[in-house]
Parts: C-alpha cells; sequence; structure tokens
C-alpha cells in the first residue's frame, strides 16, 4: 500500500502520523513534506501546488491513494487531474472547493440554501464599500475574497482600520485581486466542526476550539491558529445536533445540488452567539491546528477512513474519549516579520506528540524554518490533564527564538 500526502505543515505531519497507525503499514510519501514528516515518511521535493509533477511522481510510483493537506493545492485543481487520470485521491474538486476559495460564492449558497450565518455585503469598488461600512456600525468584519493562508480577515474597530483595511485589499491589492466580503459581527464562542463528506454523506470529527490571537488574553494580531483543544464543555448535544442538521448536513446536500458534490473534510467554522448557532466561514479541508488535536483521537484505521471518502462512501469512524490540547510555538515576531534559522533542541524529551510545522535540518541540526514552528499535543482523561502535561512539554523545547500562549484551553474553565 503506497498514500502520498500533499503537504508541509502540522496538518500534513498530523495526517502522515494517522496513517502511519495504520496496520496495512504503508509506504507514506510527502510532498514536500518537513523535518518532522521526514522521520514517518518519504519526502519529495514538489511544491504542493505543481499538479503535473505531482501526478507524473504519483504514476511512477503507482500510488494507491493521495491525501490533499493545503487549500493551495486544491485551488489549482489537484483531485481533478488526479481523479481525471483514474487515480485515488481524497479532497474536494476545484469546484467545490470554491466554498473556501471565495468567501461570496460560499456567503451566496448559504444564503439561498438558508444556511444560519451573519449578514453580508459583497464589493469590488473601493468608494463604495468604504461608504456600507460608514453607513454600519462598529466593530465590522472585512474579509478578503479568496485564500490568504489564514490573514485575509480583519475585524475593524475602528473606522481608519476599517479604511486601511480595504485600501489593502481593493486598491493595493496586498492579496491579489479580488473583492471584499464586508460582514455583521458576532459574538459568541468560536467552534470548529470538521466533517468527513462524501456527496450527501457525513461523518462527524470531535469538535475543537482554535486560538487565533497571537498573545494570552486573545490580544495581538490574527494568527493561523497559536493553539487549539478537544472536549469543548460549552458546546451541548443539543448544540451538535443542530449544527450537524442545519449546517453540516444542509450544506453537503447545497454542493449535491449546485453539482458540485463534496468529498473531503468540509471545515465548519462556527459561533455559538445568542441568537444561536452561526457559521462564521466554511473551509475545504482540514483546519490547523485543529487536525493537530482532532486526529490524535481517531481509533479507526486511517487508510480505510480516507479510501472510503476517495469512493465516495461514508468512512466508518471511531474516536477515542480522552482529551487532547496543542500549544503552538511560534518564532518572534509572527505573524509580523520574523528571522529563520535558530537551532531547536530538546524534542527527543517531550512525551506529548510534536507536529512540525515550519522547520528544517540544517546538517544534524533542527532549526526554525517558518512563522508557526511546531506544536505539542497532550492526550490525557481530562483537558486539566492534557493542558498540563503540554504546559510542561512546552518547558522542555529549548530555542532562543520562539514564543507560544500560555492560556490555551483557558475558555473551558470559566
Amino acid at each position: 500500500m503506497k498514500v502520498l500526502v500533499i503537504g508541509s505543515g502540522g496538518r500534513c505531519h498530523a495526517i502522515v502520523e494517522a496513517l502511519s497507525r495504520s496496520p496495512k503499514a504503508p509506504k507514506i510519501y510527502a510532498a514536500p513534506g518537513n523535518a518532522g514528516i521526514s522521520q514517518l515518511a518519504e519526502c519529495v521535493a514538489i511544491k504542493d501546488t505543481d499538479v503535473k509533477a505531482l501526478l507524473a511522481f504519483a504514476k511512477e510510483q503507482s500510488i494507491d491513494l493521495t491525501v490533499v493537506g493545503p487549500e493551495a493545492a486544491l485551488a489549482v485543481g489537484v483531485v481533478d487531474a488526479f481523479r481525471e487520470a483514474g487515480l485515488k485521491i481524497f479532497g474536494p474538486t476545484k469546484a467545490a472547493t470554491e466554498i473556501e476559495s471565495s468567501k461570496d460564492f460560499a456567503k451566496r449558497l448559504m444564503k439561498k440554501y438558508d444556511v444560519p450565518t451573519a449578514d453580508y455585503a459583497t464589493f469590488s469598488d473601493f468608494d463604495e464599500a468604504l461608504a456600507y461600512v460608514r453607513k454600519g456600525s462598529l466593530p465590522t468584519v472585512l474579509k478578503y475574497d479568496g485564500l490568504a493562508a489564514g490573514k485575509g480577515v480583519v475585524i475593524a474597530t475602528t473606522m481608519e482600520e476599517a479604511e486601511a483595511t480595504l485600501r489593502d485589499m481593493l486598491l493595493d491589492t496586498k492579496f491579489g485581486q479580488g473583492r471584499v466580503v464586508i460582514e455583521e459581527f458576532l459574538t459568541g464562542e468560536e467552534f470548529s466542526l470538521m466533517c468527513f463528506v462524501a456527496g450527501d454523506k457525513i461523518s462527524p470529527m470531535p469538535v475543537a476550539q482554535d486560538h487565533k490571537r497571537a498573545y494570552d488574553n486573545d490580544e495581538g494580531p490574527n494568527t493561523g491558529g497559536m493553539g487549539a483543544y478537544t472536549e469543548l464543555p460549552f458546546i451541548t448535544e443539543e448544540d451538535h445536533a443542530y449544527a450537524m442538521s442545519h449546517i453540516m448536513q444542509r450544506v453537503a446536500d447545497a454542493m449535491v445540488a449546485e453539482g458540485t458534490p463534496f468529498t473531503g473534510v468540509l471545515y465548519g467554522g462556527l459561533m455559538k452567539t445568542p441568537q444561536g448557532i452561526k457559521v462564521i466561514e466554511f473551509n475545504a479541508r482540514f483546519g490547523d491546528p485543529e487536525t493537530e488535536v482532532v486526529l490524535p483521537r481517531l481509533k479507526s484505521d486511517a487508510v480505510d477512513v480516507f479510501m472510503a471518502v476517495a469512493n465516495n462512501e461514508a468512512p466508518k469512524t471511531e474516536w477515542s474519549s480522552e482529551a487532547t490540547l496543542g500549544i503552538v510555538l511560534a518564532s518572534k515576531g509572527y505573524p509580523g516579520s520574523y528571522d529563520k534559522g535558530f537551532a531547536i533542541r530538546g524534542t527527543e524529551c517531550v512525551d506529548s506528540k510534536v507536529y512540525h510545522m515550519g522547520t528544517a535540518m540544517r546538517g544534524d541540526e533542527l532549526v526554525t524554518a517558518g512563522g508557526r514552528v511546531m506544536i505539542v499535543v497532550a492526550s490525557a482523561p481530562t483537558l486539566k490533564e492534557a493542558q498540563s502535561k503540554a504546559r510542561a512539554d512546552i518547558e522542555k523545547i529549548e530555542c532562543e527564538n520562539l514564543f507560544h500562549r500560555t492560556d490555551i484551553g483557558n475558555k473551558a474553565f470559566r
């Protein structure tokens, strides 16, 4: 059994690690992979968006199953190309990926199929967008209508910030040429509900909560995620049932009805507001860092789960009852500019799982090579124990240029 995982970050390390636990003992390749992934898989130097090279490699190696990690690979149509070549691949088509790659597409779909979400308007003209914001109330949510590596959303609390953000997105094309979706600001607790989806068949994963702000107490700029945990006491069984029926199932059915059936992981970024659960955003793939705390709880054979979805079948999933909590170690300066190449020591002393996000090898030395560098993920019977274990293990890792949040999971103890 040969499996190819496309991608290089912590999410892909967690996918590779889950696959490596399979009783089938598959031979795993990762393109391009990273220093941590290389301990479990053979890394090949192919960019995750180089569809032609990825396809050629899969054919040459007779790959049985390919699993796509990052959104960029999905958005360039890697799934379409593999399917056309008759190869098994886990992930949505380019058309189905639009639920993530276009915020406007997702909002129009939700409005058409009565999926609860924030009120919105879409603009491509700077003056019209600014006039709309000035007529509304603050804070307001500004979203770039396209892929922006987790950094295309700004919650503007002042008119000056709103104007500067609109200028970035519409005039200075900071993220490329595109439009802006302006949404009403919702309040409540955010949570992530990821589901394996095969057309109209959906199978939920444990709910998780991500921590987006760079610093403790949710202060500082938005990041790609500074930590996550599972077992959320504020999400009741009723909340979960509502989210599954009124949001996740409804969207899976809507994609089928629109002629773009979804296969892979549909990620619901949801919020429990005083008016009920509403959608903040959808992603067309595993979330990061949620994947790193969710997949360690998968007791089923990951090869079977991914293959079932690739075959458009409902996967059989069994999950551990343990709580998991992960703390991200990031380069000082992230999410702004930061330096790379700092030595990392002590990871071999850690009892928890360590997933590499942005690392590299310099000779025999592990060094930093990205903004988010690694995530330490602890499992335990209770969330409090998992938090204590993760905190203790973080202290064993030595690097002069890393920082982390110390309050990951605290919202569960209020």
